[in-house]
């Protein structure tokens, strides 16, 4: 094949969102909504609050919007106003003292004239603006003098033409006088396109016809007669926020030095018609605004403007960040402002943010439930449950080491026999029984082992198992304000997020009740229990918790029953029978009798029960061991951090006796 005598040329894609963009990672934004939902905050607010946040590396919209106010506060410190009237001070002082020398030098002038003049020189006003208007008519002698004078009223022209069209200030540097009739005839035509665009009687052909005459006065190369509008509102507005940003002594200088400019009073009144039309058109813009300017560095007309209009836009963004605003999104973020102020790290932290903030509502992670807000959908939860019961598994890894058998998949539980492998079986292989006959064989054969070793089907025995018995699971948790007040609420969630999350994937056949008790007790969904804010009432009313639970284990009389109570203090609170919560602290007598009456009642119907003891209370320590021992229980005391590992190894050892692979069941 030929080459193609063809060039390529490659830019940021601008169809629309990237379709090469990597996608959204939604696992930390995910977890740490949960964590705060589990926290007591509602999944809307959750959400707000990662986002301002950010992630471990990505910017959240708190830490963008300490930018965008660090870069106001360095433009306000590091500029001053007086740019302008200082240039035009020495252009001043350049052409008075040029003018001094020629007359000192000039011989031939006659006398009474040079006095005069020297006088009119010595006794100028100390008014910069007033000085230059008095030597308006004054006949220069020195041409440098005349040209230092000239380039005065040259540059107050490009700096007023510069507070309403970006860029005009270098674009007329050195300018003819044709250029001058050019920008004469681009506001007179502008002042007409937006006379009839406020009576409403322009086309697009007047715009057209416009933009093809002066387009090249608009590098923001605006689209529409609105976008024209929009662009040049904006500009002047902060023009005139600059000139009220002024000191008034300042402001009067100006105004009156504005006559000069090009030495054309008509060029004022063509911009005073211009801004008079763009107010009009625009009365939302700032008109009327002022900002403290403190710096050193001082700022023309035009830049000035330029920065007020930085201000503006920095002021947007402001509000943007905060989503403060009744329907407030990221969508609604001007990502081309943010890389302006800030750079285009900034707009990727904003633009990836967003697109979080359109995956969690969009994307099903969260949803209205039938009271109108908004919740973690069950595919949220389901992730969520996956996350943290894989955590689990690495902690009691970490904590009992692998062990040998695997769980998942097995007919039941090891006897700890084994027998001779018979067609159709499926119970793992005994390796070491396996291995062991096939080495008799061989030595029985005359074989010698040590030039390998043959395996035969008659000697492949497998472990015997027995069918495991499908189990009936309550977590009992304690709800009590004290179980928030010391750090153990969110662990206790992701307990049961987890625990849910493995029966309802990994051990179908057993049934679960999540079992909540305060001052009063009550069985919840995983949905509801996840989203439980922590309650400030007073009681452990574990005897109500005990009587839910063995109405549980009724309803599934062929199940085993096995019960995990999670609890941080002794019971204060028992049930009546009128149905009323009798609190007292210390725990009554009555309160601990009817409680351990309605754990007998469990223990005698073959339940096997673990408390989970969190805290070093003496009290606690010495009732839960009591209990344990009436029914022939264990305790297990861990740290809150460990909690979800000890819940899930009980319940694994409840059904295997300690010998399980978390590979299998986590995965």
């Amino acid at each position: 094949m030929g080459a193609h005598n063809r060039s390529s040329k490659y830019g940021l894609y601008t169809g629309g969102p990237d379709p090469l963009a990597p996608p959204v990672d939604l696992a930390e934004a995910l977890d740490a909504i949960a964590e705060d939902v589990m926290a007591g905050y509602s999944p809307r607010h959750a959400l707000q609050e990662f986002l301002r946040r950010g992630g471990r590396n990505r910017e959240g919209l708190d830490e963008l919007a300490g930018r965008v106010q660090q870069r106001r506060k360095d433009l306000l410190s590091r500029h001053g106003l007086d740019g302008t009237l200082n240039e035009v001070k020495k252009l001043l002082d350049t052409a008075v003292l040029a003018e001094r020398k020629q007359l000192a030098r000039d011989a031939g002038m006659d006398n009474t004239d040079r006095v005069f003049r020297e006088m009119q020189l010595q006794n100028l006003p100390t008014s910069t603006a007033a000085a230059v208007n008095e030597l308006a008519s004054y006949d220069w002698q020195s041409g440098s003098a005349r040209e230092a004078y000239e380039r005065i009223k040259d540059l107050l022209g490009r700096e007023v033409l510069d507070q309403r069209f970006a860029g005009m200030k270098q674009a007329l540097e050195s300018a003819t006088d044709e250029d001058r009739a050019a920008v004469s005839g681009m506001l007179r035509d502008l002042n007409e396109l937006l006379d009839k665009h406020r009576r409403g009687e322009d086309t697009d052909a007047d715009f057209q016809e416009f933009m093809a005459r002066h387009g090249s006065f608009f590098p923001e190369n605006p689209q529409s007669v609105e976008e024209l509008v929009d662009a040049l509102a904006q500009r002047a507005a902060a023009a005139q926020r600059l000139l009220q940003s002024m000191s008034a002594e300042q402001r009067d200088e100006l105004m009156s030095l504005s006559a000069q400019a090009f030495g054309s009073p008509q060029l004022m009144a063509q911009l005073d018609q211009l801004d008079s039309s763009l107010r009009a058109l625009r009365p939302g813009e700032d008109w009327t605004g002022s900002e403290r300017f403190e710096g050193q560095e001082g700022l023309g007309l035009g830049d000035g403007t330029g920065v007020l209009q930085d201000i503006g836009e920095l002021d947007e963004l402001a509000e943007q960040l905060s989503q403060s605003y009744n329907g407030s999104r990221l969508d609604d973020l001007d990502l081309d402002a943010l890389a302006r102020q800030l750079g285009q790290d900034a707009a990727v932290s904003a633009q990836t943010l967003a697109g979080i903030e359109r995956a969690m509502q969009d994307g099903g992670y969260l949803q209205r439930g039938t009271d109108g807000d908004l919740r973690l959908s069950p595919q949220a939860m389901r992730r969520l449950g996956r996350t943290l019961l894989r955590d689990t598994a690495k902690q009691l890894s970490s904590r009992q080491g692998n062990r040998d058998t695997r769980a998942a998949g097995a007919a039941g539980e090891q006897t700890g026999s084994s027998r001779e492998w018979q067609f159709g079986d499926t119970e793992p292989w005994d390796v070491t029984r396996t291995i062991t006959n096939a080495i008799h064989r061989t030595i029985a054969e005359g074989d010698d082992p040590g030039r390998g070793l043959h395996l035969g089907v008659r000697d492949i025995e497998v472990t015997e198992t027995e069918a495991r018995t499908r189990a009936a699971v309550v977590l009992l948790v304690d709800v009590s304000f004290s179980m928030a007040a010391e750090g153990r609420w969110v662990p206790m969630k992701r307990t049961a997020l987890a625990l849910h999350h493995l029966l309802s994937t990994r051990f179908r056949g057993d049934r679960l009740a999540l079992i909540t008790f305060g001052r009063y007790a009550q069985s919840m969904d995983i949905d509801g229990l996840t989203a439980l804010p922590p309650l400030r009432e007073q009681g452990t009313n574990l005897h109500h918790g005990l009587l839910l639970a063995n109405r549980f284990f009724r309803q599934h009389p062929s199940m085993q029953p096995t019960l995990l109570v999670v609890t941080d203090g002794e019971p204060t609170a028992h049930l009546l029978a009128e149905g009323e919560s009798w609190f007292s602290w210390p725990p009554e007598p009555e309160t601990i009798r009817v409680t351990v009456a309605e754990l007998d009642r469990l223990g005698r119907a073959g339940t096997q029960v673990t408390f989970f003891r969190l805290g070093d209370d003496p009290g606690l320590e010495r009732f839960v061991a009591r209990m344990a021992r009436r029914v022939g229980g264990r305790v297990v005391a861990p740290d809150a951090a460990d909690l979800g590992a000890a819940v899930v190894g009980e319940y694994l050892r409840a059904h295997f006796r300690g010998t399980y692979n978390n590979a299998d069941w986590a995965s």
